[in-house]
């Protein structure tokens, strides 16, 4: 059976940096995304997409805060749900006209969006310290003011203004990853944990959501690793990673051991916000039997998937 690939899309697969973020918008962007895909799917591989949810999920909640008077808002684990549909059906239409534009359909059974759970422990230490903003900005009068009547955990945003944060806490299941398998091994291109899964806690047999936000590169690497891929390819908005990011003196990284990779990690040497869950992620895939992860820009997706460009993270050399 051919090598199965996880690739994890980053927020550029459907909005980039100063658009309104219109459905021409998403459409355009996401049609570099399909591109990646389908030149994997040419190449002979099976591959299972993930995908991030941020400024979606954000203009939800926004949505849900203006139109309270109207409609009930929903809790965080409805709205990654409806992002999951909102941008697996972008993904799937842009991965099918893809495959048909270079006849290639019969290549594949067809594209499928999975809405998909991410457990996370009840206990983990990030719900006493929730750290990672989302929806709208507000004034600090109506954050404190929301904080009281909400509930809610607000804090001063670096970029300006108060904002909603909830917890983070680390994926340790995929609930419907044996379905993803089952798609993926039969040929199907499926598209999965959009937005880094619905956050749920196992209590029992059951299961119940929390308001949380999980990583969506993290729950990437989780899923590759219960589906057993063999590469973990991690699409973003920069080349590499880099050693002096944003400095005269940046170095790209074209390759390191998993035990560098921590080491520069352990050093600060990746920002919080932007390179260190990504690396994060390719040390737990690799470390847990993955060949290998790569990182790189999505612009250069064919050059990424060859090894002309990106960052590549291994167990050893």
């Amino acid at each position: 059976m051919e090598e199965l690939v996880v690739v994890a899309l980053g927020g550029n697969a459907f909005q980039s940096k100063g658009e309104r973020g219109t459905i021409e918008d998403y459409m355009r962007n996401a049609s570099y995304a399909a591109k990646a895909v389908v030149h994997l799917i040419e190449r002979g591989y099976r591959v299972v997409v993930t995908h991030g949810n941020g400024p979606q999920v954000g203009v939800l909640l926004e949505w849900m805060e203006r139109g309270k008077d109207v409609a009930p808002p929903m809790p965080m684990d409805v709205a990654n749900a409806m992002t999951q549909g909102w941008l697996g059906y972008i993904l799937m239409q842009a991965i099918n006209n893809e495959l048909c534009s270079r006849g290639l359909l019969d290549r594949v059974r067809g594209v499928v969006a999975i809405v998909t759970r991410v457990v996370v422990r009840g206990d983990d230490p990030a719900f006493q310290n929730p750290t990672k903003f989302v929806g709208p900005y507000y004034s600090e009068e109506e954050a404190k003011r929301l904080a009281q009547e909400k509930g809610w955990v607000m804090k001063p945003d670096p970029r300006g203004g108060w904002r909603r944060v909830v917890p983070s806490p680390m994926p340790i299941d995929v609930v419907e990853w044996r379905a993803v398998k089952q798609l993926a091994d039969s040929g199907w291109i499926a598209i999965a944990v959009g937005g880094g899964g619905i956050p749920v806690v196992r209590e029992g047999c059951s299961y119940r959501g929390v308001e949380a936000v999980i990583d969506k590169d993290l729950a990437s690497a989780v899923l590759a690793t219960l589906l057993g891929a063999q590469r973990l390819i991690i699409f973003t908005d920069v080349d590499y990673a880099y050693i002096d990011f944003g400095k005269p003196s940046a170095k790209p990284i074209k390759e390191m051991t998993i035990d560098e990779a921590r080491k520069l990690l352990e050093q600060g040497v990746f920002g919080e916000g932007s390179m260190a869950p990504k690396i994060r992620a390719a040390i737990y895939f690799v470390e847990h039997g993955g060949k290998e992860a790569r990182i790189g820009h999505l612009r250069k997706a064919e050059e990424v998937i060859e090894g002309r460009s990106g960052t590549r993270i291994v167990p050893q050399r």
